[in-house]
């Protein structure tokens, strides 16, 4: 053996003992748990998930037909990590970091098992402007500079938050880069660089959480007004086929006010990932009037690919928000579908030979899925500012069934709940969510955020609609049994508010280009006159008018048109004028 070979060490490559499905179990390899191996003559990536004396479980995250006994298992002796740095943005990748339309080039529409890219542009040169200088202190999380990584998006270029970068700056260069490119380095020897890896698995630290008092605004009227979610946030859809989840989710990414949007298909058909890539590309920003996914990372991990990978996916996108978030940005992380990923896990642990817990899901889902939504939250950064990641998981139970371990171990954790009802979206109302069964914990603490910035009387008036609504659940009741018209005229103007709220307010066009998006100002303004509607038809009523002539006022059928108009100031004016005139009638 020539001098300068590399020996690789004996501990490090083992053999495939046993092969059951995605799980690989491999001896005569020395592995911690979660280190990232190459599985067979193909080199198909995988990570240890378990080890029993002389044999390692691994889980592969390709397709394993074809591996036989004996193949050859190599240690790579790294976790599962992610390449970050600049070029992120704009990506579409698999669960475990691989840029899909690279592979594309490469080999077509199929992608072949083993085939390895790098999650970052190596080649591309980026200008990088340095924020620090020489013989400058700078610790953990320090921010060194910045590259402009897409028009009017700052990259901020982070130190990882590791102890081998404290020191003091001994050199630090201005000017064009690729990511591999040392653009300096400390005292201590630490090289810098713009990329950075991270294992998926780890948390990135940060100084300290923040209360949760900032809306996360989504334009959604349901969501905003009755159900809202804070920036940092957790918050869960869930709903049987065809509820409309995905819609939903893929409404919130393009109008949400984040920075940064990470969208994580896990386990979802194939088509509806197709409509997400094909479309996210189209979009215009509504803030900057550039292309959506300028601010986008996607991750597709469709139902047809490995089922191992699926996991991966959501610790990749988790990772990728967690790095946006160090740079002061407020990050939404969609999970479309958290169901998927724990039916992989309960596959991976049947295959383990684990004992089940309810309906065959591993003992720890509950653990799993906490730690998950857990590494939400709005913070500190060691760079000092302050940035937020929320997270909106969807879940997919089985038949719509809420009661099954995923949407309960979910709602432990999670602060908004917004239940979608498939006779809502039967009736075609959409977003189907269920007003009565939904709710949000973070009401109390955004009060004062709505208060003084949108509107003095916003809390009353959603409190107002609430009890209308929940007062006509309890009509229905009666309306089944014997009628509306035998009610009394007063709950029978109780019903008819109730449906103009529903009518009116909460239903909402995803597919419309005004109705899509609806300002908070528009919000205040047509829940209040919906309700001077209701207070002045409640007051005509006790003065002797008729009910049917309250309930057939032309005026107030034209409230539903202003989701559809621009501007709605002037029409909404027009409305409560021409209301007080039809009411003056009455007196």
């Amino acid at each position: 053996m020539r001098d300068g070979d590399i020996i690789m060490s004996k501990e490090k490559i083992g053999r495939i003992y046993r092969i059951a499905g995605p799980v690989v179990t491999a001896t005569g390899i020395s592995a911690r748990m979660y280190d990232l191996v190459k599985v067979g003559n193909e080199k198909l990536m995988g990570e240890v998930i378990q080890i029993q004396g002389e044999k390692t479980t691994i889980q592969v995250y390709e397709d394993t037909s074809g591996l036989k006994p004996g193949e050859v298992v190599e240690n790579t002796g790294e976790p599962l990590s992610v390449l970050l740095g600049p070029g992120l943005l704009d990506s579409i990748y698999d669960g475990i970091q691989r840029p899909l339309p690279v592979l594309t080039k490469q080999m077509g529409e199929y992608i072949k098992r083993g085939v390895e890219a790098p999650g970052l542009n190596l080649e591309k040169k980026w200008e990088f402007k340095p924020s620090v200088n020489k013989g400058e202190s700078v610790k953990p999380g320090t921010i060194i500079g910045e590259v402009e990584e897409m028009p009017g998006l700052i990259h901020k270029i982070i130190l990882p938050p590791l102890p081998e970068y404290t020191g003091k700056v001994a050199e630090i260069k201005a000017g064009k880069f690729n990511v591999e490119e040392p653009i300096g380095k400390l005292d201590n020897g630490a090289e810098l660089k713009l990329s950075q890896k991270w294992p998926v698995r780890t948390p990135r630290k940060f100084t300290n959480k923040l209360q949760a008092e900032v809306p996360f605004i989504t334009g959604q009227r349901i969501f905003d007004a009755l159900f809202p979610l804070a920036k940092g946030g957790m918050a869960a859809i869930p709903g049987g086929f065809g509820t409309g989840k995905t819609v939903a989710q893929q409404t919130l990414a393009k109008w949400s006010d984040a920075d940064i949007i990470v969208y994580i298909g896990c386990g979802e058909r194939g088509n509806e990932m197709t409509e997400v890539l094909k479309e996210f590309p189209e979009l215009k920003d509504p803030r900057t009037g550039r292309p959506l996914m300028n601010r986008t990372v996607l991750i597709a991990n469709t139902s047809n690919m490995p089922v191992a990978a699926r996991e991966a996916s959501v610790y990749t996108g988790m990772t990728i928000a967690e790095y946006y978030r160090d740079m002061g940005y407020n990050v939404a992380l969609m999970a479309d579908s958290t169901s998927r990923w724990a039916e992989a896990m309960r596959e991976i642990s049947s295959r383990l030979e684990e004992m089940p817990g309810e309906e065959g899901y591993p003992a720890y889902l509950a653990t799993r899925l906490a730690e998950f939504y857990e590494r939400a939250g709005r913070v500190n950064t060691l760079s000092k500012e302050i940035g937020s990641i929320t997270v909106i998981g969807a879940v997919s139970p089985p038949g719509g069934d809420f009661s099954e371990p995923v949407t309960q171990n979910t709602l432990r954790v999670i602060k908004t709940f917004w239940a979608l009802d498939p006779r809502l979206a039967q009736r075609r109302h959409f977003p189907a969510i269920n007003w009565l069964t939904s709710y949000s914990l973070y009401k109390d603490t955004l009060e004062n955020w709505f208060v003084d910035n949108v509107g003095a009387r916003w809390v009353e008036m959603v409190n107002e609609l609430m009890a209308y609504l929940q007062e006509e659940e309890k009509l229905l009741e009666i309306v089944q049994l014997v009628g509306s018209d035998a009610l009394p005229a007063k709950q029978q103007l109780t019903l008819e508010i109730a449906r103009m709220i529903r009518e009116f307010f909460l239903q909402q066009n995803a597919f419309h280009e005004v109705d899509t998006y609806c300002q908070m100002d528009k919000m205040y303004m047509l829940m209040e006159t919906i309700l001077h509607y209701a207070n002045q038809a409640n007051l005509a009523l006790d003065q002797g008018a008729g009910i049917q002539s309250l309930i057939n006022m032309e005026s107030k059928e034209t409230i539903a048109n202003i989701k559809f108009i621009k501007d709605y100031k002037k029409e909404l004016a027009k409305i409560k004028l021409d209301m007080d005139r039809e009411f003056d009638k009455f007196r």
